[in-house]
C-alpha cells in the first residue's frame, strides 16, 4: 500500500498536479535530521554546474554521494520545474508536504518564492543569488562572483601571454541577463584587462539556462574569428562552450573554455588528462545548502542575507588542469590574498565598471 501511495505522489508531481488546501503533514524522516526539498529550473541537477553544486551540498550533509544517494526520498529529494509557470505550484506542493527546509536555486525563483513564503509563514525557505526576498522565513545567499571571475580572467590572460599571443580576444557567454550574471562578466573582464588593458571583449546572452546548442554555435563563431578563450556563466547552456572547445583542441587549435560554479575540468577532458577547460570559477553553492541545513538542525535559522565571498571561501578558482602553469597559479594565489585583504577591490556592477573605465560600452550585461 505504501508503495502505491509513493508511486501516486511521484506521478502527481510529474504531471504538475498540486493539492490545494488541506493539512500540512510532516515529510518522512528516520533519524531526527532535517528534511529538505530542492527545487530547480529546467536544467536540473545534471547541469554539471549551479544546480549540481547545490545538490552536492545536500548529499554531503547527509553523508551520501552522487553514486550512492541512500537517503533520497526520506531525508531529501529534488523536483525539476520544466517551465517557470510551475514554480509557484511546485513550491506550494513542497510546502504542503512539510519539509523542514525548501531550497530554490537562482534569481528566476525570486517572485514565486516571495509569493509562496507569505502563504506558509511557518515553513523555512532558502534561495541562492537573491537578496530582495525579504520575508521572515527566507534565508538568502549571495556570492561575490566578481572576485572569483577576476581570478579566472587573470588566469586565461596570463596563459595567453605565456603562449605568446599578441592582442588576444576573449569571449563571455551568459544565460539570462541580470545582476548576478553581470558580476561574473564584469569580474572576468577586470581580470583580463589587468593583464591586457586593451584586450577586445565580446559577449553573448542566450536568455536561457538550458540551450547548449546556442553556446556551441557562438563559441565556434568566436573561435573561428580568433577568440582565445570563452567563459560561460549560463548553467547547462555553458556545456556547449566546453563541447566546442573540446572539438577544436582535439584538432590542435589553441582555444580554451572557462568553467563555472563547479569544477568542470573533467567535463572538458578529450585525451588522457588533457582538458579543454583551462580553469573554472568555483562558486561553492554547496556551502549554502549545508549552511542552511545546519542552521535548521541547530535551531539557528534566521531570515536575511548571508554573503559568501572569497574571504569566506565562497568563491575561488580551479587549478586542476595541469596545463595551467605553475607560474600562473602562483600569481593567482597572490592575487587571491590581495582580494581577501582588500588590497584589490573588484567591481561587481556594469554601471560602476563603465564609470571606472574597466569595461567596454555595448555589453549585454544588466545590473537589474
Amino acid at each position: 500500500m505504501k508503495k502505491i501511495v509513493l508511486i501516486a505522489m511521484v506521478l502527481l508531481l510529474a504531471v504538475g498536479i498540486v493539492f490545494a488546501g488541506g493539512g500540512k503533514e510532516k515529510a518522512a524522516t528516520t533519524d531526527g535530521r532535517p528534511t529538505i526539498r530542492l527545487i530547480t529550473d529546467a536544467t536540473g541537477i545534471d547541469d554539471k554546474s549551479f544546480n549540481a553544486a547545490a545538490w552536492r551540498g545536500i548529499l554531503e550533509y547527509y553523508g551520501d554521494t552522487w553514486e550512492n544517494q541512500a537517503n533520497r526520498g526520506t531525508l531529501y529529494d529534488v523536483v525539476t520545474c520544466q517551465t517557470q509557470d510551475m514554480y509557484i505550484p511546485t513550491l506550494k506542493q513542497a510546502s504542503d508536504e512539510g519539509y523542514d527546509l525548501i531550497v530554490t536555486t537562482g534569481f528566476t525563483f525570486a517572485d514565486a518564492l516571495n509569493e509562496v513564503a507569505q502563504l506558509y509563514p511557518d515553513q523555512k525557505y532558502m534561495i541562492v543569488d537573491v537578496d530582495y526576498v525579504n520575508q521572515p522565513n527566507v534565508m538568502q545567499f549571495m556570492f561575490s562572483e566578481e572576485q572569483g571571475s577576476y581570478l579566472v580572467g587573470v588566469a586565461v590572460a596570463l596563459q595567453a601571454k605565456e603562449d605568446g599571443i599578441e592582442n588576444p580576444k576573449f569571449g563571455f557567454i551568459g544565460g539570462v541577463p541580470g545582476a548576478t550574471i553581470t558580476k561574473f562578466e564584469i569580474g572576468y573582464i577586470q581580470g583580463i584587462k589587468s593583464i591586457f588593458p586593451d584586450a577586445q571583449i565580446v559577449d553573448f546572452y542566450a536568455n536561457d539556462w538550458g540551450k547548449p546548442e546556442l553556446a556551441k554555435t557562438q563559441a565556434k563563431n568566436w573561435f573561428d574569428s580568433g577568440v582565445y578563450a570563452v567563459y560561460s556563466a549560463a548553467g547547462g547552456t555553458g556545456s556547449g562552450t566546453i563541447a566546442q572547445a573540446k572539438e577544436y583542441r582535439q584538432q590542435g587549435k589553441n582555444v580554451w573554455a572557462i568553467g563555472v560554479d563547479s569544477d568542470q575540468y573533467a567535463d572538458g577532458i578529450y585525451s588522457g588528462d588533457k582538458s579543454a577547460v583551462l580553469t573554472s570559477m568555483i562558486k561553492r553553492v554547496e556551502a549554502s545548502t549545508k549552511y542552511a541545513l545546519d542552521s535548521v538542525a541547530k535551531n539557528t535559522f534566521n531570515s536575511g542575507v548571508v554573503l559568501l565571498d572569497m574571504a569566506a571561501d565562497g568563491v575561488g578558482y580551479s587549478a586542476a588542469n595541469p596545463e595551467l602553469s605553475a607560474a600562473v597559479v602562483e600569481k593567482l594565489e597572490a592575487l587571491k590574498a590581495d582580494i581577501i585583504s582588500g588590497k584589490i577591490k573588484v567591481i561587481g556592477t556594469y554601471k560602476e565598471a563603465l564609470a571606472a573605465g574597466v569595461a567596454p560600452a555595448g555589453l549585454g550585461a544588466m545590473d537589474n
